[in-house]
């Protein structure tokens, strides 16, 4: 995979530990600038720490997605310390576990802010300045629950990423002739640190449902990341990406 010489900005929401932390790590390594947001103001502080202790290639901005004007200041800092982002990665996620028919409208609102409302007011914000250089990339974080209806994560979770869905497939009709494309990954359960607090008899109980018989890693959920922001994955747009071990075969 290409990339320029000096590395594209990229922007990576929920970027304080699990996918999102794995997913900054390998943009960084490839050679981009990476600015990582998160509510979490420590946890992007040590990771940008970690990934570039002089700070001129990793920049931790703490800010609530759900927040539309700390997202503008969010932007305003990454183009005042680089420009706008060239590259996009929605993954910022909010799960709240319940039957649908308990579930509080205060609850429902607040998991579609952050998991969907977010998508479409980042992807606004940053979308402008991709189309008018004729290059960007946009990843959106969805979910297996997004596509079959689980809801071991709540119903609004799964109902959010469906809606993700559909975004990420207008956003993609909106943009494609301007060079910037826009994909989504699905994952189903992935070792997250989330995860292990489940303990290890669930985590091995929900590793034998999955074909290939374990769960997946943040890391390969960054790789595909890392293919699809690159050069050469500037022919898919408007695609939902399957990895999930198996778990949803279409």
């Amino acid at each position: 995979m290409t990339t320029t010489a000096d590395g594209r900005v990229a922007l990576v929401t929920g970027a304080g530990g699990g996918i999102g932390a794995a997913i900054a790590a390998r943009l960084h390594e490839q050679g981009h600038r990476v600015a990582l947001l998160d509510l979490d103001g420590d946890a992007v502080t040590d990771l940008s720490g970690a990934l570039d202790p002089h700070g001129r290639t990793a920049l931790a901005v703490r800010a609530d997605v759900t927040d539309p004007h700390a997202l503008g200041a969010a932007l305003r800092a990454v183009r005042t310390t680089w420009h706008a982002p060239d590259i996009l990665v929605n993954n910022a996620a909010r799960t709240a576990a319940g039957s649908v028919w308990d579930v509080t409208v205060e609850e429902w609102d607040a998991v579609m802010a952050t998991n969907l409302r977010s998508v479409l007011a980042l992807t606004r914000l940053c979308a402008p300045a991709m189309r008018e250089r004729g290059w960007g990339r946009v990843v959106n974080l969805v979910s297996l629950a997004g596509q079959q209806g689980g809801t071991l994560a709540g119903p609004h979770y799964a109902a959010a990423k469906a809606g993700v869905l559909v975004l990420t497939k207008v956003f993609a009709r909106e943009l494609a002739a301007h060079g910037v494309t826009v994909n989504a990954l699905a994952p189903a359960a992935v070792h997250t640190a989330a995860v292990a607090r489940l303990g290890a008899s669930a985590v091995a109980a929900a590793a034998r449902t999955i074909p290939v018989g374990r769960m997946g890693r943040p890391s390969e959920v960054a790789a595909l990341v890392a293919y699809l922001v690159s050069e050469d994955g500037g022919y898919v747009t408007g695609a939902t990406f399957d990895i999930n071990g198996g778990a949803h075969m279409r």
